[in-house]
C-alpha cells in the first residue's frame, strides 16, 4: 500500500503523477498532486488533482464526464513522482485528444492509421459500449462468440489462400487480424506484449512449437 508520509513532495508541497491508459499502457498525462488531492484520489479511487493554475484541487472529469478510474499508484525509486494507471471514461485532454500527448482519438473515417490507434478503438468500445455496434455485440457475446468468429476467419483465410486470390486472401486476413484484436482487447493483451513476445522466440529462424513437442 502507498504511503503518503514517505513521498518526497517539492517545495509547494506536490508531486508529479504520470497518468497512465491500464489497457494500453499508453500516457495519457502529466499532473500534480498535494498530499490533500491524492488522499482524496485514493478514497475516490478516481484523480484527483491539484491545479498549479488556479491554485485548487480538481476531480477529473467532474465537469466533462471523463473521469479516471484508478487501478494501481506505484511510486519511483526516489518517492518524488507517482505512476498512476487508470481506465478512463473518455479522453484524457481537454481538447478531446486521447492523451495529453497529442495521441487523436482516430475514427474509422480519417486517414491516419495504425494497429495501436485500431486497438485504442477496441479497448473504448470494451468500455463504452455502443447500440448498433458489431463490436460491442462481440463483446457482450463473450468469449466463445469471439473464438468461434476466430475459428471462422481463420477458414475463410486458408479457402481464399488456397485459390491463390490475393485480394482475397487480403481481405480475409484482415478480418482475422481484427477479430485476433477483439480476443486481445477482451482478454487486456497489448500489441506491445505480443511484439515483445516475436522478439524473445527468434521467430524467422526457429520453429518453437515443433522445438517443444519432439523435446
Amino acid at each position: 500500500m502507498l504511503d503518503i508520509e514517505n513521498l518526497v513532495f517539492d517545495e509547494k508541497g506536490l508531486i508529479p503523477a504520470i497518468i497512465q491508459d491500464y489497457n494500453t499502457k499508453k500516457v495519457l498525462t502529466l499532473a500534480y498532486m498535494n498530499k490533500e488531492s491524492l488522499t482524496l484520489s485514493i478514497e475516490k479511487k478516481m484523480t484527483c488533482f491539484y491545479s498549479r493554475k488556479r491554485k485548487e484541487l480538481w476531480l477529473k472529469g467532474e465537469t466533462s464526464g471523463n473521469f479516471q478510474h484508478i487501478i494501481n499508484i506505484t511510486k519511483d525509486c526516489d518517492s518524488d513522482a507517482l505512476l498512476i494507471e487508470v481506465i478512463k471514461d473518455g479522453p484524457a485532454c481537454h481538447e478531446g485528444y486521447d492523451s495529453c500527448f497529442n495521441y487523436p482519438v482516430l475514427t474509422s473515417n480519417e486517414k491516419e492509421f495504425n494497429l495501436d490507434s485500431l486497438m485504442d478503438l477496441l479497448v473504448d468500445r470494451k468500455l463504452n459500449r455502443k447500440e448498433g455496434s458489431y463490436t460491442s455485440y462481440l463483446f457482450e457475446k463473450g468469449l466463445d462468440k469471439i473464438l468461434k468468429k476466430i475459428g471462422e476467419e481463420s477458414t475463410e483465410v486458408i479457402i481464399a489462400a488456397k485459390a491463390c486470390d490475393k485480394k482475397e486472401t487480403i481481405y480475409e486476413i484482415a478480418d482475422l487480424t481484427y477479430h485476433i484484436m477483439v480476443l486481445m482487447a477482451n482478454e487486456n493483451i497489448t500489441i506491445d506484449e505480443i511484439k515483445s513476445e516475436l522478439k524473445s522466440r527468434h521467430i524467422i529462424d526457429k520453429k518453437i512449437k515443433q522445438e517443444k513437442m519432439t523435446s
